[in-house]
Parts: structure tokens; sequence; C-alpha cells
């Protein structure tokens, strides 16, 4: 059930976000769109009350829990960042708005997958953190390994997105002959 309840809260993610971009922008009800996009983080809050009251009931600390709580520190670190992205991006598309400003090439890649690096972050400490939290309330009445070894894999994501990150700043990716070093254009290139 938990894995079905992580893959309904995915689905829900793109279509409030779906929704709410199509009344902003093509149905003409900014205010309602808001509030469609404002709704997003509640699936992130069932899901974590869901994780919670399952392990309280006495299920088993799994997998599953573990993709829950990664899936939350994703959506934390990520989540507002992918909406706003994609906002901007409909306001270009959609109602004439400013073309959103890319980070392809050189000093502003690099600084910007840092700030990917932060967002992703931002993300392992809520998962390794709830993932702590579950540890700590079944205690030793359960195996908790399942668990402790989703924290470590938190971990190295952030380990080798760090890596990725460095390498744009010792080897910063060289503009083509004409294109602007510092933006390089739009961000169809970029990791989201």
């Amino acid at each position: 059930m938990l894995v079905m309840l992580i893959a309904a809260c995915e689905i829900g993610f793109w279509v409030l976000l779906a929704g709410g971009l199509a009344l902003r922008y093509l149905a003409g009800m900014p205010r309602l769109g808001a509030v469609v996009l404002l709704c997003e983080p509640l699936l992130e809050l069932v899901l974590l009350v869901v994780s919670f009251v399952d392990l309280g009931n006495g299920g088993e600390p799994s997998w599953r829990h573990g993709l829950a709580a990664v899936y939350i520190g994703y959506t934390v670190g990520y989540g507002h960042y992918t909406v706003r992205w994609l906002d901007g991006h409909a306001a270009h598309r959609f109602a004439g708005g400013p073309k959103p400003p890319g980070t392809r090439y050189g000093r502003a890649r690099a600084v910007h997958e840092w700030k990917l690096w932060a967002r992703t972050l931002a993300g392992a400490a809520v998962a390794v953190g709830l993932l702590q939290a579950g540890i700590w309330y079944v205690g030793d009445a359960a195996d908790t390994g399942g668990l402790q070894s989703w924290q470590f894999l938190a971990l190295r994501v952030l380990g080798i997105h760090a890596v990725v990150a460095a390498s744009y700043t010792i080897w910063p990716r060289k503009a083509p002959a004409g294109a602007d070093a510092e933006s390089g254009g739009d961000m169809a290139g970029t990791r989201r």
C-alpha cells in the first residue's frame, strides 16, 4: 500500500502542477492556479503521516518506508525549484513573460550546479532525519537495517552530486564561439 501511495503522490504532484499552471496561464485564473500549486505539499504530509502510522501499527521497517522518506526529502529539496522553473517557462510560453535565464557554460554553470547540490543536501538531510526518526520510533522492536541502508544511499547520492558539481568548477564547460560564456541560452541541457 505504501508504494502505491508514493506513486499516487508522484502522479498527484504532476497533476496538481499541470492543473495549477493551466489555471494560471491557459484559463486566466492566476489566484486559483496558485492555490492549486500550494496544495502540493499536502501530498507529502499525507505520505509522511501514513508512513509513521504504518510503523506505529507494527509495520516492519522496510525499503518502502525508506523510499517514502527519500521521496519526501527530494520534494523538500527540489519541489519548489521544479514548480518555479516550470512556472517561468509556462509564463514565457503562454503569457509572454521573459525567457528564463540559462546557465550552460562557465562559472555560471558551476554556481548553478553548487546551488543544485545545496538542494540535494537539504533533501538528503530531510530524508536522513526522517529515517532516523523512524528508527527511533520503532526502537529495538524491529530490524531497522533497511532504513539505515536508505540513509547511506541518501549520503552516497549527496557525495556523487558533490563530485559532479566540483567537476563543473574544476573543468568548466566552454561556450561555443559566439555564445555568451556566462549564460549560454536556455536551460534545455541542464538537469532539473
